[in-house]
Order: C-alpha cells, then sequence, then structure tokens
C-alpha cells in the first residue's frame, strides 16, 4: 500500500514538472512583451485580424500562445492598469490547454482567464466563461469589457429573468449596475465573441433549444471552449443536478394542504425518525396510525402510489426543510437557497411534490406539480463543449474525480506573494450558546482595535441570530444573506475598512475580493470567523480564503460545538 506522504510527493513532483513547462511558456510570452509595448492602440487592435489570418493560414493555436497572451497582457494594462503576473500567465495557460488551474483565493481568477477567453474566440466560434451568479457575470463582462473591446472583439452577457446585454462602452443609460452594458438580444449575446453568465443559463438556454421546433430560433451556437469559474463546485457538487423545463400537471393543493396538517405535531422518536445524512424521514408504525387516522385512510400504503408520494413529501417539508435555512419566504412564494453558495435560486423548484408540500406548509399559493419536458445535468451539458477548461482555489481534493469523469488534470499554480494568514485552531464548546457568546466576544475584543472582521454563517437564519447579538451589543454590522443579494456589491467593498464587522452566509465564500485599507492592514488585515464546520471541507476553505489575499495579513479561526 503505497503511504499518503509518498502520494503527496510523487503529485507534488509531477505537478513540479508541469510547472517547469508552463514557465518556458512564459518565458516566451514575456519575449514578445518589449514589442507589443511600441504599437500604438490601433495597431494592437488589428493584432485581432492578423491573428485569425494566422489562423486561416493553418497556424495553430498554440502557436498563438506567446504573441496573443503579450497583446492581451498591454491591452490590460493599458486599460486597466492591470499587468497579468507570471504566475497568471501559467494559469492562462493551464485554461487554454483544456485543464484545470488551481489559483488560491485573492490570485485574480478572473483576470487569468481573459487570455485564453481572447485566443480561443479567435477561431469565430465563441467562448464562454461560465461564473456562480448573475452579479458575477455582470461585474467580470463590465471590467474586462474594456479589454476585449480595445483588441476589437465583442462581449456579452446573459443572465436569468431573460435579460442580456453587450458590453458597450457608450452606454450608460441603466444606472450603476450595469455601467457599460446595452440590452439586446438573447442571440445577440451569444453571438459575442465573449460570453459571460451562470451555469444555469447556459444549461437552460442548451435546453430550451433543443425544444425549439425551428432550428432558426435556436441561440446559443457553438459550444467551442467553455472555463468554468469556482469548477469544484459545478462539475463536482452539483454535477448531477437536473436543469429541467418542465409544464404543469394536475390541480392538487388541497391533497398537498391535507398531507400537511398530517404530519404537523408529530412526536420525535415515538412517531418518527430523522436521518440527516441520509436525508430521510421515518415513520414509525404509531406514526404511520395517526397520519392514516387522521386522513381518514385505512392503509396510506395500499393501490394508491401518489398517497405514499404525498407523504413522503410532506415529511421532507415538515422535518427537512427549514426557513431561512433551505428557503425564504418572498412575494407570497418559496424561493430555494443554494446550500453551497447561500444564493437565493429564483425559478428552481424542488420535484417530487417537495415544493408544492412546502408552499402547503408555510401557508402561500400551492403552484401546480410540474411534468418535465426537457431535463439535462451538468455533467451532461459541460461534456458537449469541444474543450473546457476551469478554475477554483480547492481542486487538488478532487483531482482524480476530474480526471475519472471529465479528463481534466489539475495543476496548482504557485501564489504571487507568499501566504501570511495566520489560521488559528478551531475552539470547541460544549452548545451552540456558548460558541456563538465565544464568537461575540472575539468579534467585540477585535472591534476595538478596528480590524475589519467577516463572520461566516451556514445559513440565513444562523446569520440573523449572530446580527441580534451584536446588535444587543452595540456593535455596528453588515448582514450578507440571500434576503440582501441586491446590496452585495456595498457590502463587500465596505468590509476591508477599519472597523468594519461583515456577517455572511456562503455568499461571501466565492467570488467576492475583500480588499483592505491602508489602516486595516496595520491591525492585522481581515480577521475571519466561521461558525461551524460544513459538511464541504472546501467550503470551510473558501470562507477562510477571503484574508490573506495576496500577501495581505490576515488570521482565521473556526468555533464549533457539540450540540
Amino acid at each position: 500500500m503505497v503511504k499518503l506522504g509518498l502520494l503527496n510527493k510523487i503529485v507534488g513532483n509531477a505537478n513540479e514538472k508541469e510547472l517547469v513547462r508552463l514557465r518556458k511558456i512564459t518565458q516566451q510570452i514575456e519575449a514578445h512583451q518589449d514589442n507589443i509595448a511600441t504599437l500604438n492602440d490601433i495597431e494592437i487592435a488589428e493584432k485581432t485580424a492578423e491573428f485569425r489570418q494566422r489562423l486561416a493560414a493553418k497556424e495553430s493555436l498554440d502557436q498563438l500562445i506567446p504573441e496573443t497572451f503579450a497583446v492581451v497582457r498591454e491591452a490590460a494594462w493599458r486599460q486597466m492598469e492591470q499587468r497579468l503576473y507570471p504566475v497568471q500567465l501559467i494559469g492562462g495557460v493551464v485554461l487554454h490547454e483544456g485543464k484545470i488551474a488551481e489559483m488560491k483565493t485573492g490570485e485574480g481568477k478572473t483576470l487569468t482567464a481573459i487570455a485564453p477567453l481572447y485566443l480561443n474566440a479567435l477561431s469565430g466560434k465563441g467562448a464562454h466563461l461560465v461564473t456562480v451568479n448573475d452579479y458575477l457575470a455582470r461585474r467580470d463582462a463590465t471590467w474586462y469589457g474594456p479589454v476585449f473591446s480595445s483588441l476589437s472583439l465583442t462581449v456579452g452577457v446573459i443572465q436569468s429573468d431573460h435579460q442580456q446585454f453587450m458590453y458597450d462602452p457608450e452606454a450608460n443609460e441603466i444606472g450603476d449596475t450595469y455601467t457599460n452594458l446595452r440590452k439586446c438580444e438573447r442571440w445577440e449575446a451569444y453571438a459575442a465573441d465573449i460570453t459571460y453568465g451562470t451555469n444555469n443559463e447556459f444549461g437552460f438556454d442548451y435546453l430550451r433549444d433543443n425544444m425549439a421546433k425551428d432550428s432558426s430560433t435556436r441561440i446559443q451556437g457553438d459550444l467551442n471552449f467553455v472555463i468554468v469559474d469556482e469548477v469544484d463546485n459545478i462539475l463536482i457538487d452539483e454535477a448531477r443536478t437536473p436543469l429541467i423545463i418542465s409544464g404543469q400537471a394536475e390541480e392538487a393543493s388541497g391533497t398537498y394542504q391535507r398531507f400537511a396538517r398530517a404530519v404537523r405535531g408529530l412526536t420525535p422518536e415515538t412517531d418518527y425518525q430523522v436521518d440527516q445524512k441520509a436525508k430521510h424521514v421515518a415513520l414509525s408504525e404509531i406514526g404511520i396510525g395517526k397520519v392514516e387516522k387522521y386522513l381518514g385512510i385505512g392503509n396510506i400504503f395500499g393501490e394508491d402510489p401518489k398517497l405514499a408520494q404525498h407523504l413522503e413529501a410532506a415529511l421532507d417539508a415538515e422535518y427537512l426543510k427549514r426557513r431561512d435555512r433551505d428557503y425564504v419566504v418572498q412575494n407570497g412564494g418559496i424561493v430555494i437557497v443554494d446550500e453551497f453558495t447561500g444564493r437565493m435560486m429564483e425559478g428552481r423548484r424542488w420535484s417530487h411534490g417537495i415544493h408544492q408540500a412546502v408552499e402547503a406548509k408555510e401557508s402561500v399559493k400551492i403552484q401546480r406539480e410540474s411534468l418535465t419536458h426537457a431535463t439535462i445535468t451538468f455533467q451532461n451539458y459541460f461534456r458537449l463543449y469541444q474543450k473546457i477548461a476551469g478554475m477554483t482555489g480547492t481542486a487538488e481534493t478532487e483531482a482524480e474525480e476530474f480526471a475519472t469523469i471529465y479528463s481534466l488534470d489539475v495543476v496548482a499554480i504557485p501564489t504571487n506573494q507568499p501566504m501570511v494568514r495566520l489560521d488559528d485552531e478551531d475552539l470547541v464548546y460544549i452548545n451552540e450558546e456558548a460558541k456563538f457568546n465565544a464568537v461575540v466576544e472575539d468579534i467585540e475584543e477585535r472591534n476595538k482595535k478596528g480590524q475589519p472582521i467577516l463572520v461566516g454563517t451556514t445559513s440565513i437564519e444562523k446569520s440573523e441570530y449572530v446580527a441580534e447579538l451584536l446588535k444587543r451589543r452595540g456593535i455596528k454590522h453588515s448582514i450578507l444573506n440571500a434576503k440582501q443579494h441586491e446590496k452585495e456589491a456595498q457590502i463587500i467593498e465596505h468590509a476591508g475598512k477599519l472597523g468594519a464587522v461583515t456577517i455572511a452566509t456562503n455568499m461571501a465564500g466565492r467570488g467576492t475580493d475583500i480588499k483592505l485599507e491602508d489602516e486595516s492592514v496595520k491591525v492585522g488585515g481581515l480577521h475571519v470567523i466561521g461558525t461551524e464546520r460544513h459538511e464541504s471541507r472546501r467550503i470551510d476553505n473558501q470562507l477562510r480564503g477571503r484574508s490573506g489575499r495576496q500577501g495581505d495579513p490576515g488570521s482565521s479561526r473556526f468555533f464549533v460545538s457539540f450540540g
């Protein structure tokens, strides 16, 4: 049996060999830099047409890497005063080669992606960047639109609620959130050289195209090259999550309401048992008898299988699904909260009658159950691309799964600056009350010296509980969860300021860049507090990774309890 230490050494050596090869390519990129820097803006823009001519003349994309990457690097400097670091160039080459770049949080993954997006868009078949939410898709297109535009490429953004935009330097009529974005048709956003959007929207548009009776109404076009941001979340955690386009089934709201009342108030252990790990509720004989008596049914598991299905859904809704953790009640409806990102999933519904059962539990209008017209999993959708690449801060732990399922290699990219964040050992308490008291004590002590603090919670309910404890102590704070998602940019912008206290669900774990003020650096940088361990260790690491970015000082600690 191979010892773990030896296995890690073998993997580490393989990664080092790969980095040696990649550094040689970055040296070739840097060799072009001085020459590219002498070109004026018009001459740089004309390089795109030149590269396309060279591709038409049978030069390969790989052969174009050194010069194209140098051009993008220069354009990013001129448009944004951001010059890609050598490690970001390495990451860009890894992405172009159809691999996963593991880059620590704060190392600038979205900037890393622009060179491979540009290179692969030269084929005229499009390049897609998939991110975890609408806000990040919009933000990244707005940030890097000037770079691509200066290189004569177009940029589209697809959003939920049938919204889509083109990057347009002249557009500014929609407000700060959509600066330089012009409304357009869906097909136009896909026809752009580069398209930003979420995994959900790309997947649903594919399903709609497949349902289209007339091929002329299809909008998505070629599935040529895609970079998946937070690739572990989308291709591992949510890999088998089905995207479903459905229609309405027959009306059954009365049945859901009856079953909701029948299972309410059952006695734990005596009437039912909950297996949280398996996410299953099992009724005892006593519990079954109580439900059958309430409903006036002799045998609920008899000839009509729909009765047992209604019972399963009602039990799931009552004893597994929790308000402000798994869902929120908003505008008279039930909106699911993503357990991995902490964000509201507008338009998503649980299947098998569970969503209707939750609606009955919360006494809101019950929507009709759905009949599936088209469905696909993320795993199967992304396999349709000719070339797929990914970025994340935590991929090595799933390297074998990426290789087996998607034939994707993982390359660990070194950091640009040494990591100096201090990660303290977990503190363990007998119960939640003692734990949260300790959390508040830690916040109060650090807040006195002005150190910015990010408190990570696993649910909306817990984030609001911590907020209430801080309010009692008179500690000013901001709260970021699915209910406040519209204020996300503003809250994150202030989270690194002196004295800032930010309470967040998993929303603050991915794609959020908390920038520190100079005064905040002097008092120790961002301190991250985790209020419990998540089932996925990667989510814990992502929370920690909000601190200590790009060599900044920082610290982190998790507080856990037995009950």
